[in-house]
């Protein structure tokens, strides 16, 4: 489990094929504190295996499914990447619960800058609209966002001066795709109600129990 608060960018320092599967070298420094061979770290949102180790950098496998399914496979070598650590039981929690687990690759179709914000609107296939909830929380490379605004295709984000900063999605340019996830409560709310064939469990009726 993850927060979606990066704690660093990484740079890619290798790409290495191998088989049907990839195996990233990213060099880091804050993230390494602490690791353990096995350990989980979110690379622009996706959870991966830490496979070895040392003082300056860590091995991840890329499987074909991952491959497939998020953006990682437009990253070259000398790319950033946003990293964050699995949540500690005992950590702070600065965003929302975040899996690492990708729902959608997006793709940034407007950035604008307003006083001190970036906002960026992201499109999305439109079958995922069901989980978008206006202030509601979004994952963007593993960054947690609020969202703005909303269409069944398209969200909106503003990145602080800080964010732009600290993650890539403020390096990231129109066309560029984005790794999205939705929110876990969402996701898990709009499942229960679907498998329920109880009419009488709808969204006013979850609302008016304080369940959302």
């Amino acid at each position: 489990m993850f927060t979606g608060i990066v704690e660093e960018l990484g740079t890619l320092q290798n790409i290495q094929p191998k088989g049907k599967t990839l195996i990233l070298t990213i060099q880091s420094h804050k993230v390494l504190e602490g690791l353990k061979l096995g350990d989980s770290i979110a690379v622009n949102g996706v959870c991966l295996t830490v496979t070895y180790f040392n003082d300056t950098f860590f091995h991840v496998d890329i499987m074909p499914e991952t491959f497939k399914d998020t953006s990682l496979s437009k990253l070259k070598q000398g790319s950033l990447v946003n990293l964050e650590r699995a949540l500690l039981a005992n950590g702070r929690f600065g965003g929302h619960f975040v899996t690492g687990h990708v729902d959608a690759v997006g793709k940034i179709s407007k950035r604008v800058q307003k006083e001190n914000a970036i906002y960026i609107d992201i499109t999305f296939p439109k079958e995922f609209h069901h989980l978008v909830l206006s202030k509601g929380s979004i994952a963007v490379d593993g960054t947690s966002l609020t969202i703005f605004g909303s269409d069944k295709t398209r969200v909106t984000v503003s990145l602080i001066p800080h964010t732009a900063k600290e993650s890539v999605l403020g390096l990231k340019r129109v066309g560029e795709e984005v790794n999205i996830e939705f929110d876990l409560i969402g996701k898990y709310l709009f499942s229960f109600i679907q498998s329920k064939n109880d009419t009488s469990i709808s969204m006013d009726f979850l609302k008016e129990n304080g369940f959302i």
